[in-house]
């Protein structure tokens, strides 16, 4: 079994899907057969990892058209439609070729759980998750545990080897911690090639 996180921590809301997992992480322990995997952005690589589940949950950012902070939960078929339905960036068009692509193999899981939040903001680089969003992190462990409990798989608390979830460098508390305020720091790309600099801006 495969609980899998994807998104981009640096784009704020974004990062929803392997902060919920760092935090289910840090907070319970599985049989040897649940993998706990932090997918970043990686796309088609996650493919060998899902050819080997038997069943796939998956935590991530989605663009429902709901209140900031909403909790989905959608299975199997209905999985890969949510994720197509209003792509937020490149990281679920790349998924949505993992799952076709699996499916095309005849190595999609059998089971497919998406556990999605609604997300506040996805503009701001470097930003961190809002309010909203981070409030829903408890819901969404809960989530996955009551789902892992339907498949048979019972969580112990504790902690679960934190070899495959992002470096502890950019985990939560110390990416927060350490990232400049917005009043400091351009978190939209370089000022100075922005489309409102002046030519002789932009010259330098």
């Amino acid at each position: 079994m495969l609980v899998l996180g994807i998104g981009n921590l640096l784009w704020a809301d974004e990062g929803f899907g392997p902060r919920a997992l760092e935090a289910l992480a840090g907070q319970y322990a599985f049989p040897d057969h649940v993998r706990l995997l932090d997918g970043g952005t990686q796309g088609m690589y996650l493919l060998p990892f899902l050819e080997e589940a038997d069943a796939l949950l998956i935590l991530d950012a989605v663009d429902f058209g709901l209140p900031p902070g909403k909790l989905v939960v959608r299975r199997d078929a209905e999985v890969p439609a949510f994720l197509g339905a209003k792509k937020m960036s490149l990281h679920q068009t790349g998924f949505q070729e993992v799952l076709a692509t699996a499916d095309l193999l005849g190595r999609l899981p059998r089971r497919i759980t998406l556990i999605g939040c609604q997300p506040e903001e996805l503009e701001d680089y470097g930003g961190g998750l809002r309010a909203s969003v981070a409030a829903r992190i408890p819901e969404a462990i809960s989530a996955v545990l009551s789902e892992l409990a339907d498949w048979g798989v019972q969580a112990e608390p504790g902690r679960s080897d934190g070899a495959e979830l992002a470096d502890p460098a950019i985990r939560r508390a110390a990416y927060e911690d350490g990232r400049p305020p917005a009043e400091t720091a351009c978190r939209l790309g370089d000022d100075r090639f922005f489309p409102s600099a002046g030519a002789d801006d932009v010259r330098g």
